[in-house]
């Protein structure tokens, strides 16, 4: 099993700045690609960025150019970092790992841009 703990979330400013954590726990011998979805009610859970174990990067055509997403394999952590946020981005976010064809999810944190 594989564990994801998120944290980083919560409430900032319309251009504003943020950046979210993931640590995978657990049998994480095998994990490759890790991402970060997001999702508002009544809404499909859609594919922010992701991140190969090789660092091959993702993003969805909303958040190029502002968010980055990494990873540090050594500390099994990968991160978002979200630049010039705006209320549009406002939703949960969740940590996704692949291991072995296995999907493992996060608990999800909310990110909220208001002012």
């Amino acid at each position: 099993q594989v564990q994801l703990v998120e944290s980083g979330g919560g409430l900032v400013q319309p251009g504003g700045s943020l950046r979210l954590s993931c640590a995978a726990r657990g049998n994480i011998f095998g994990i490759n690609t890790m991402g970060w979805y997001r999702q508002t009610p009544g809404k499909q859970r859609e594919l922010v960025a992701s991140i190969t174990r090789g660092a091959n990067a993702y993003y969805a055509d909303s958040v190029k150019g502002r968010f980055t997403i990494s990873r540090d394999n050594v500390k099994n952590t990968v991160y978002l970092q979200m630049n010039n946020l705006k209320p549009e981005d406002t939703a949960v976010y969740y940590c996704n790992a692949e291991r072995i064809g296995k999907i493992y999810w996060g608990q999800g944190t909310q990110v909220t841009v208001s002012s």
